[in-house]
């Protein structure tokens, strides 16, 4: 009976046990249910969102075309390129050897400034040697109690340090902070003409250490010049590498380390495998040999300036057959290894930059002749504006038609007195050279070209697809195979224009134009510029999201500039925002000197992108993927890129991945409405625009 009574027990605990799981069970699917219904709605609401920022951007588009600045959020506003004035070949020998002015100061002033230069985020990334000739050629300038040192919307061309005194920072008005001695400050003005974002008065009488943007660029571009001269002199002494040219010699310099060495260090160790060549800069190399393993090492020979050692290393693996010790004093070496030199000989095309006519020259002239013809009765007069196809820091962009055959054209207009303002006339007329020789499917013709008392003119080719930048902010970002496609148009457009020594310097997305079948073709290139092979140009320009560090050091820049850019605009396609944006344009440069390992990569880049973009961005120009002897096939060999249809590609017969809706010649409807230009430009009548 007492055994009956507990089973019974027994199956009520288990009965209730049951209704009690399944309770919990029906609650549990309660909550999921009611976490999907939530999840929907959630993502409903990202969806709105995602369209009522779309239609946001647009209507911003309009109001504020000329916005240049991006924040840490995305960027959704077109963004101007930013140029200093020409270097000019004639002006890299002058600076070579240009005598800076040295002013006299204090040992306590110089501990000082360099101690300010140091604590700049921009300014600690210079060399010792360039902080100290900035430091000597800084001249000492005094202000009075409330005089205003910096004024917000002046165009500045200072860096200054403050010694003593102290100074108040202000921005329309509102205080943004207090700064005392030993403070740097001005440095932006110091890489570029720009105005001034903040007002900076003295609040005591102050006393401070000036120096003006030519100084400090000569200092900057004399170090580069100098150190490539005399690593080319060494390099030339070398009869294993003199066979090589001057091109290969050119980019061989910028691959050499200098070491130091302290006296009586082993800089090779006899019986060592050696995969390093070493030529003497300053100071003496000790050889010593032994014999045998049991004998003591007798000295063979010194070695001094000039002179070189293990230059078999560079042919292949090469046991070291003696010691050679650092003499008194120390010594300095150049070193180049195995890798680096044999990435640079061997397969260098450098016949495809030079300017000896050939027979493809004269069918070229011939096609220029044709074209010339073809578009000579397009007279300006002819030509009725449809609508504003984009806005630009020089002038704007019209979508026009002829009156007699109805053919459209996009006609860039150009302000002539903006041009010589801002001494951007060398870069307007290499612009001009550049387009109308450019026969490539992947860039924009230009045909025609016109200039009046107020414009310069161009005829180009349309796009009626929209510019690449109002796909992808419409969008958010690209997936792999679309941003693939894209990058693969800009490497076919910079194979053909670094195979003529050309660098584009100002890749972006706004920059980028599909054409009614979805093909995209590069444009706008006002800071494009021949410099032939191995050869370096120093002006600052570009879009400050993507300029490579060396462009903001100064140390001067060849082609690889352009791989840096493509690493940038991969990163942007692919997550909707480069990955170097600060609040203003210093910002950014600080955080791109930083490096691109300093960024965090979402998960949404896959692991073949990851890892060319990161080869792409090296801080090292010389190490960035498409430097190497095989070029930019080399990254059209990357992984990333694996089973892409090159071929394709190049004959128009892959099938884009977004194809615009193009309804006629004269539908502009993929691009932002503007408003009208109010400003009517005053007259341009010195005439350095002859040849246009």
């Amino acid at each position: 009976m007492f055994s009956r009574h507990k089973d019974h027990n027994k199956m009520g605990s288990v009965r209730e046990l049951q209704a009690a799981l399944n309770d919990k069970e029906n609650e549990s699917k309660i909550k999921d249910n009611r976490i999907h219904v939530l999840e929907a709605e959630l993502r409903r609401k990202d969806e709105q969102i995602r369209k009522l920022e779309s239609e946001l951007d647009k209507y911003r588009s309009v109001l504020k075309p000329t916005v240049t600045n991006t924040t840490n959020t995305k960027s959704r506003l077109p963004r101007l390129g930013i140029s200093a004035e020409p270097t000019l070949a004639k002006n890299l020998e002058e600076k070579k050897t240009a005598s800076l002015k040295h002013h006299s100061k204090s040992l306590r002033s110089k501990d000082l400034i360099k101690e300010a230069i140091l604590d700049n985020d921009f300014l600690k990334n210079l060399e010792p040697s360039q902080i100290r000739e900035v430091v000597e050629c800084m001249y000492e300038t005094k202000y009075k109690k409330d005089q205003v040192i910096i004024q917000e919307g002046d165009t500045g061309a200072h860096l200054y340090v403050l010694e003593d005194g102290k100074c108040v920072v202000t921005k329309e008005g509102q205080v943004l902070g207090n700064m005392g001695p030993g403070k740097a400050f001005g440095e932006l003005a110091i890489l570029y003409n720009c105005t001034r974002t903040a007002t900076v008065k003295a609040t005591t009488n102050a006393s401070l250490w000036v120096i003006d943007r030519q100084t400090f660029q000569t200092i900057m571009m004399k170090t580069g010049l100098m150190r490539q001269a005399e690593h080319m002199e060494f390099l030339k002494s070398v009869p294993l590498l003199k066979e090589l040219g001057e091109d290969a010699l050119l980019k061989i310099a910028d691959v050499i380390d200098e070491q130091h060495y302290d006296e009586g260090e082993y800089v090779i160790r006899q019986g060592a495998r050696g995969e390093t060549f070493f030529i003497i800069k300053k100071g003496t190399i000790i050889v010593t040999m032994r014999q045998n393993v049991h004998d003591e090492p007798t000295m063979i020979r010194e070695m001094t300036t000039g002179q070189y050692f293990g230059e078999k290393a560079l042919k292949g693996d090469d046991f070291r057959t003696a010691n050679c010790i650092a003499g008194k004093g120390g010594t300095h070496c150049l070193v180049l290894d195995r890798e680096a030199y044999s990435q640079f000989i061997n397969g260098l095309q450098v016949e495809d930059y030079r300017d000896t006519p050939t027979a493809t020259d004269a069918v070229k002239a011939e096609k220029l002749k044709e074209q010339v013809n073809e578009f000579a009765h397009i007279v300006l007069e002819d030509l009725t504006v449809i609508k504003t196809l984009g806005v630009g820091g020089f002038g704007r962009v019209e979508l026009v038609k002829t009156a007699k055959d109805k053919r459209t054209f996009a006609l860039k207009q150009l302000k002539k007195h903006h041009i010589v303002e801002t001494r951007q006339q060398d870069h307007i007329m290499s612009e001009k050279k550049i387009m109308f020789e450019a026969n490539c499917p992947f860039i924009v013709r230009l045909y025609k070209t016109y200039k009046d008392n107020k414009y310069l003119y161009m005829l180009l080719e349309t796009c009626l697809g929209g510019e690449l930048w109002t796909v992808l902010r419409d969008k958010s970002c690209f997936d792999d195979g679309t941003c693939r496609f894209y990058v693969a148009c800009v490497l076919e457009a910079f194979s053909y224009l670094h195979s003529k020594g050309i660098v584009y310097r100002d890749l972006k997305p706004e920059n980028l134009l599909l054409d009614d079948k979805g093909y995209c073709k590069l444009v706008d290139f006002g800071f494009a510029k021949k410099i032939g092979f191995g050869r370096k140009t120093w002006t600052f320009c570009g879009t400050p999201e993507y300029v490579a560090p060396e462009i903001i050091l100064n140390k001067g820049h060849d082609l690889s500039a352009d791989y840096w850019s493509l690493g940038i605009l991969m990163y942007e396609l692919l997550t909707g925002s480069p990955p170097f944006c600060g609040s203003d344009p210093m910002k950014t440069y600080n955080i791109i000197l930083r490096g691109m390992d300093m960024i965090e990569f979402p998960r949404k880049i896959t692991r073949n992108a990851h890892v060319l973009i990161k080869k792409l961005c090296r801080d090292n120009p010389a190490e960035r993927l498409g430097y190497q002897k095989g070029g930019l096939k080399d990254i059209m060999k990357h992984r990333w890129f694996d089973g892409f249809n090159w071929e394709g590609l190049r004959q128009r017969k892959l099938t884009p991945p977004i194809i615009p809706k193009v309804k006629s010649v004269t539908d502009a409807s993929n691009f932002d409405d503007y408003p009208p230009d109010e400003e009517v430009p005053v007259d341009d009548l010195t005439g350095w625009d002859r040849d246009f």
